[in-house]
């Protein structure tokens, strides 16, 4: 009797163990993410100058607030694009996150049903940002001329930026902004395609293959001391629905829509969240959005 009392006692200690190890794998930082740095180097000083002056060169070298003047109440991208930075919004995205939005408009990608402590916007129109019903708030700025962001250190769990990186001359200054006001552990998400206004991208952009941008992306984020290494994003297959009929499509809807890249990086660390298990294994095993497809 009290040997099988024991047995009891011993299993069920085990199970309390490898629930807490399981609970303490998915919520703990995953710390190896971490940047490495320099002593000299602090946490969000510029590193080094990515773009050449030739590389920041626009064809149309007017003024950007001008050009920006009249409201434009459109999508650049067509909804598969859309959609698909949704879901990564969802996926990277804590719930009740403080939320940056940079570069919008009149609609912010952020999914509906999802609740954020506050989404602040920036962009370069007040009346389209006057428009989006996401915003609790936002201010207009040039980052061409003024590369600053209108908020305190450390005051955002995530930074959005949607297919206007392209038009930045500064970018080097604006994403160490970008490091200040993230929290530690917090996430950077900048999601583009091919869609742009030509005449107002940097020559730098203008000259690169989609490939190409995106490595120009990922010197963006390492040209700031503190963010972790770049994650390259190129689609957001459902990893649940692996059927042929499945892939059938999503190849079709491929050859047909916007091409997505996405490129993603965290204030010092990247954080395990409870939500980000997309889906369990049989065996307890946290999937992750590592399982779709990406690049380095």
């Amino acid at each position: 009797m009290h040997a099988s009392t024991s047995t009891a006692s011993i299993a069920s200690a085990r199970a309390r163990g490898a629930t807490a190890s399981f609970r303490a794998r998915v919520l703990a930082p995953r710390h190896r993410a971490r940047t490495t740095m320099t002593r000299a180097e602090a946490a969000g000083s510029v590193r080094r100058e990515v773009l050449k002056k030739s590389d920041r060169a626009k064809l149309d070298p007017s003024s950007d607030a001008a050009f920006y003047a009249q409201p434009r109440f459109v999508t650049h991208v067509d909804d598969d694009f859309i959609s698909k930075v949704t879901e990564l919004y969802r996926r990277r995205v804590p719930r009740g996150a403080a939320v940056l939005d940079l570069c919008s408009s009149w609609v912010s990608h952020l999914p509906r049903e999802v609740e954020y402590e506050k989404v602040w916007g920036h962009g370069m129109n007040a009346t389209e940002l006057g428009r989006n019903e996401r915003l609790d708030g936002f201010f207009v700025r040039d980052f061409n001329e003024t590369p600053k962001i209108d908020a305190k250190d450390c005051s955002f769990d995530a930074v959005t930026m949607c297919v206007s990186v392209q038009y930045l001359q500064r970018p080097e200054e604006v994403f160490a902004e970008i490091f200040r006001v993230l929290k530690p552990g917090g996430v950077c998400i900048i999601t583009f395609s091919n869609r742009l206004f030509y005449s107002k991208a940097v020559q730098a952009w203008r000259d690169a293959s989609g490939y190409s941008r995106t490595q120009l992306v990922k010197q963006y984020f390492s040209s700031v001391a503190g963010f972790t290494a770049p994650e390259v994003i190129t689609d957001l297959d459902d990893i649940v629905d692996d059927s042929l009929f499945s892939k059938f499509r999503r190849f079709f809807q491929r050859s047909q829509s916007d091409p997505f890249y996405a490129v993603v990086a965290y204030r010092n660390f990247k954080p395990v969240y409870e939500d980000d298990c997309v889906r369990m294994t049989d065996e307890g095993e946290c999937l992750t959005d590592k399982s779709f497809d990406s690049i380095d």
